[in-house]
């Protein structure tokens, strides 16, 4: 008997763990009732240990810094390595789970990222962890696209919104558990920690994928995926990526720089000529026919940009400058994922109804008061971190599942997958060049001013983020300099915001 075709989705009868056939199910979702919470947990246990690992990795490069005696530009790379893959290869993720089964793409992913932390974890050196690091962005680039399109093949448009936003908020908070369970890890035993607790999240998200989650494809995706455009896009970002972390690790723009800069944009216009000439693009032309697919994109380079810009550059204050250690860091981010978490259903409902402008507009405005204030490196705890950080979870918040609901919505039901992973892959490559650019301003401007106190007497190789202890000599100068980096980088993160909340109100129409 041929397999059932819903909106271009193909069910499997046999996987609904009710055990009933679609025939008896209603045409919008295979599996209703007693299977969506299963589904819902399934995605939210895999994309929470794939965001995770962004956030706990920050807390921990000052002590990488220290143990593997890593360079800031390797520092730099313990975070691109892993947003490189997932940006560069998510997007053949989505094709892939739309092709040949979005659960058995899923599950594959979720089998890749726990091997590949597994090699983190027993890292000896930094180039073996950014090793390690670059398989994890593979295996993210295979779940993290089919945990939407899953959500998007179970849940009618009427309530999709309402369910990512709950997707989107148990996420949050369970992210928002890593830092503080990461900086105990981190204090009790060792950055190595942060990789083994992986495990057991992989195996119980793949036993409830294997067990509960149905299969769905696109019936209309055939032939092969489009490797080549893959391939291309993760050159070019490569070489992007390179470029400016060499420019920051000199301190100037060199004959290098500007090759593999060239290089990066020359790939960059090939993959769009690539994928025009594709039988199976990884980015279809016609979602970009919808303004509103294009608009959430935008604001997503902008804005995911600028809070990666933040997550980066905040461990180095609130550890090397403010003295916290590794658990009061984790318990200073915590309020970012529990803010979101608890008020991203409502944000999403907001959005069900009246439309995401007005929450993803208000959501970057906040988001860019809060970075502007850690801009200000205000000494006192309360003022210069704590009220800054609440202020931008609110902003994000606001923003989360309205943003992806608008990117989902817009894009036909039969390329959900592709839709999916366009938007996260703009999200994940913001957060990419975020990290470069405002590593590269924080490093240049740093050694610019440590470079004239050498001159005073300062002696041995000066890096951003080592600062010596409180009282200790020449701690005044160096911290000066730090400030100054530190602040200037941030500022280049809330124009980020900023530019995304104006973006957000004129790209974004009311329908």
């Amino acid at each position: 008997m041929p397999e059932p075709s819903v909106n271009g989705t193909i069910y499997h009868r046999p996987l609904c763990p009710d055990g009933r056939g679609v025939e008896d199910l209603p045409c919008d979702a295979p599996c209703p009732g007693g299977s969506r919470p299963f589904v819902l947990a399934a995605t939210i246990l895999a994309s929470a240990m794939a965001f995770i690992d962004g956030t706990v990795v920050t807390i921990a490069l000052p002590a990488l810094q220290q143990n593997l005696d890593a360079s800031f530009s390797r520092l730099q790379w313990v975070v691109n390595a892993y947003a490189l893959l997932l940006g560069g290869l998510i997007l053949v993720g989505g094709g892939l789970g739309d092709r040949f089964g979005r659960r058995r793409i899923f599950a594959i992913g979720i089998g890749i990222f726990a091997l590949a932390s597994l090699l983190c974890a027993l890292a000896p050196t930094a180039e073996f962890l950014i090793f390690g690091r670059a398989l994890q962005g593979v295996g993210a680039a295979l779940l993290v696209p089919q945990s939407l399109a899953i959500i998007a093949a179970s849940f009618p448009k009427e309530v999709r919104g309402r369910a990512i936003g709950i997707w989107a908020g148990a996420s949050a908070i369970t992210t928002a558990l890593g830092p503080p369970i990461g900086g105990v890890l981190l204090d009790l035993l060792d950055w190595r920690a942060i990789f083994w607790i992986n495990l057991p999240m992989a195996a119980a998200a793949i036993w409830l994928t294997l067990t509960h989650v149905p299969e769905s494809r696109n019936d209309g995706a055939t032939g092969a995926v489009d490797w080549q455009g893959g391939l291309v896009a993760v050159t070019a970002f490569g070489a992007l990526t390179v470029g400016l972390t060499q420019a920051a690790e000199h301190g100037e723009a060199s004959a290098l720089v500007f090759v593999l800069m060239g290089l990066g944009l020359a790939g960059v216009f090939l993959f769009v000529r690539v994928e025009r000439q594709a039988t199976n693009p990884l980015v279809p032309g016609v979602l970009f026919k919808d303004p509103a697919f294009t608009g959430g994109n935008v604001v997503t380079l902008f804005l995911y940009g600028a809070l990666g810009g933040v997550l980066f550059l905040l461990p180095f204050d609130l550890i090397a400058h403010r003295g916290l250690s590794a658990v009061e860091v984790g318990l200073t981010m915590l309020p970012i994922g529990l803010v979101i978490g608890v008020f991203s259903r409502f944000a999403g409902h907001w959005a069900d109804g009246q439309g995401p402008r007005m929450p993803l507009a208000l959501g970057s405005f906040l988001v860019a008061v809060g970075t502007g204030m850690l801009a200000l490196a205000v000494p006192d705890y309360a003022v210069g971190v704590l009220l800054p950080i609440l202020i931008l979870s609110a902003g994000m918040a606001m923003v989360v599942a309205p943003l992806t609901t608008a990117v989902i919505n817009a894009a036909p039901d039969a390329l959900s997958g592709a839709a999916s992973g366009v938007n996260n892959a703009a999200s994940r490559l913001a957060g990419l060049f975020a990290v470069a650019i405002v590593g590269g301003i924080a490093s240049f401007v740093f050694q610019g001013e440590a470079d004239a106190a050498q001159l005073a007497g300062l002696a041995g190789p000066l890096r951003f983020g080592e600062l010596p202890s409180p009282g200790e000599a020449n701690r005044a100068v160096l911290e000066a300099a730090f400030l100054s980096a530190y602040s200037t980088a941030m500022w280049a993160a809330t124009a980020g915001a900023a530019l995304a909340a104006f973006l957000s109100f004129i790209m974004l129409k009311p329908r």
